[in-house]
C-alpha cells in the first residue's frame, strides 16, 4: 500500500509542479504595462463601432455609416494584427503563459476573430454600401461575438492567473 507522501506525489498537478509555471510576467511591456493589453482595446472598440455603423446604415440608409463601417473594420483588423503579434510573442516566449490551456484557447479565438475581421474588411473593399446588408452586418455581429469570447478568455488570464501582470508594481 502506498504511503501518504506517495499518494500526494501522484496527485500533484503536473503543470503547477513545473518550476516555470509561475513565470507569467509580460516580456513586452512599457514601464511594466504589457503592450498586448494596451493594444487590444483598439480592435475591441473598432469592432463595436463597425457593428454600430452597420446598424445605423440599416436604419438610415445613409452612406456615411457604410463608409464608417469600412474604416472601422479595416482599422480593427490592422490594430488586431499588432495586438495579435505582441500576444503571440508573449505566448511563445513566456513559459507560464504557454503552460495554460486558457492561453491557447484565447489565442485560437483571437486568430479566428482576426480572420473574421479581415474577411469583413475585404468584403467591403469592393463596394462598401452594397456590402453592408446582409453579409457585412452578419460578419460584424459575428465579430462582436468573437470579441466578447476572446475578451472573456483574456480577462480570465489576467484576473484569474495574473498573466502579463508585473510583480514589481511598476
Amino acid at each position: 500500500m502506498p504511503s501518504t507522501e506517495q499518494r500526494e506525489d501522484a496527485l500533484t498537478d503536473p503543470i503547477s509542479a513545473n518550476p516555470s509555471f509561475d513565470d507569467a510576467e509580460s516580456k513586452i511591456a512599457v514601464s511594466g504595462h504589457p503592450v498586448h493589453a494596451m493594444l487590444v482595446s483598439f480592435p475591441i472598440g473598432l469592432a463595436a463601432c463597425a457593428l454600430g455603423a452597420d446598424l445605423f446604415y440599416w436604419w438610415t440608409g445613409d452612406g456615411f455609416w457604410a463608409r464608417a463601417a469600412l474604416w472601422s473594420t479595416g482599422m480593427a483588423f490592422l490594430m488586431g494584427l499588432l495586438a495579435g503579434l505582441s500576444g503571440t510573442v508573449e505566448l511563445l516566449s513566456v513559459p507560464g503563459i504557454r503552460a495554460r490551456a486558457a492561453s491557447w484557447t484565447h489565442f485560437i479565438v483571437a486568430i479566428t476573430l482576426l480572420s473574421i475581421l479581415g474577411a469583413n474588411w475585404g468584403y467591403r473593399l469592393s463596394g462598401y454600401e452594397s456590402a453592408v446588408l446582409p453579409y457585412g452586418l452578419l460578419l460584424s455581429v459575428l465579430s462582436a461575438i468573437f470579441v466578447a469570447f476572446a475578451g472573456w478568455h483574456g480577462g480570465k488570464l489576467v484576473f484569474d492567473y495574473q498573466i502579463g501582470t508585473s510583480s514589481t508594481g511598476n
